[in-house]
């Protein structure tokens, strides 16, 4: 069932001002030098950090890129003031290069990435995001096309369904958790989360809830990462943003579980540093660094964000500037 509060109600958005302080640098001085920064929002959801950049700059352009249509909807109803400062565009977030460049921009001056599920699809009962209720068994975020939650427990082998609840759900019980949703399924196919989750139930000890949290949950996980082909996207996500990335431009990441902030770390790591090989006794310019990390590992919520949104308990922050351009001009 679909909430009825206003969007600016549903959702608050994580570590907001200082996502939006991290960017304010980059935009101040793309507005000063022509008049207009513009950024992409790579993950839109409801809105919430763009309206609020938005606010604040007023020479501001956002691209907000969302693969759910229905948070594309929601966010333009509360992006409406803004309709002549903003462009909405249903894609894929790795597809944000393409997005740059066919809406006639040359470069960006910043991009904001909040990954992982939204505040919209987990309190949306029928999209099947969240264990703690029955519903359909879908897990999608684009809902027009891809297969379910449901096709996947029901059509991959047992060792396949190991393989990812052990690797994206980094689940120790990952060969317990297959092995009964094989046998459950033999004689009915899985079709709500509440079958899985007693699935589930049934084989992850009692202990290990009490310690770990909800026995579902890393399963969960899994499996939205692998209908949502999530880290798949964001490997190919955090280099496309830094390619249409102008120089003194910055990207602000928010990643909610170590394998997202492993790939991130990888990113902004290797831009880093030069690529200059071991013992060179000179660095050529094309091999100095072409990133300057503005955070110091990762950045946490405070307590007091915690307090007003529990689900940013998990975030990490990084971010980083891109200092040089590839010698050659080519994107990189």
């Amino acid at each position: 069932m679909s909430e009825e509060r206003p969007t600016e109600e549903r959702h608050v958005p994580v570590l907001r001002d200082r996502c939006i302080n991290l960017l304010a640098p980059s935009i101040e001085s793309a507005v000063a030098d022509h008049g207009r920064a513009v950024v992409v929002d790579a993950t839109l959801g409801m809105g919430g950090h763009t309206e609020a950049m938005l606010q604040r700059f007023p020479q501001l352009h956002v691209i907000g890129i969302d693969r759910d249509r229905q948070a594309l909807a929601l966010a333009g109803e509360r992006l409406e003031p803004f309709a002549d400062r903003i462009d909405l565009v249903h894609a894929v977030y790795d597809e944000i290069a393409d997005v740059v460049t066919d809406l006639g921009f040359e470069g960006i001056d910043g991009a904001l990435f909040d990954l992982g599920v939204s505040s919209l699809q987990l309190d949306e009962r029928d999209r099947g995001f969240a264990y703690s209720y029955d519903a359909p068994l879908d897990m999608r975020m684009d809902t027009t096309r891809g297969r379910t939650a449901a096709d996947i427990v029901n059509t991959y082998g047992e060792a396949e369904l190991v393989g990812i609840i052990r690797k994206w759900g980094e689940e120790k019980f990952a060969g317990r958790i297959a092995s009964a949703i094989v046998a459950a399924r033999a004689s009915k196919p899985f079709t709500t989360t509440g079958e899985l989750v007693e699935a589930i139930r049934g084989v992850v000890p009692a202990a290990a809830a009490r310690t770990g949290g909800h026995p579902a949950k890393r399963t969960f996980q899994a499996l939205r990462i692998e209908v949502n082909e999530e880290l798949d996207v964001l490997e190919r996500a955090i280099p496309a943003s830094l390619s249409v990335l102008n120089v003194g431009g910055r990207v602000v990441v928010m990643s909610y579980h170590s394998l997202e902030d492993k790939i991130v770390k990888g990113v902004f790591a290797a831009g880093a540093r030069s690529s200059a090989p071991k013992g060179f006794p000179v660095e050529l310019e094309q091999h100095k660094a072409q990133l300057k990390r503005l955070t110091k590992g990762t950045e946490v919520p405070t307590d007091e964000e915690i307090a007003e949104n529990p689900r940013a308990a998990s975030a990490k922050l990084r971010a980083v500037e891109r200092i040089r351009k590839p010698m050659d001009g080519a994107r990189k």
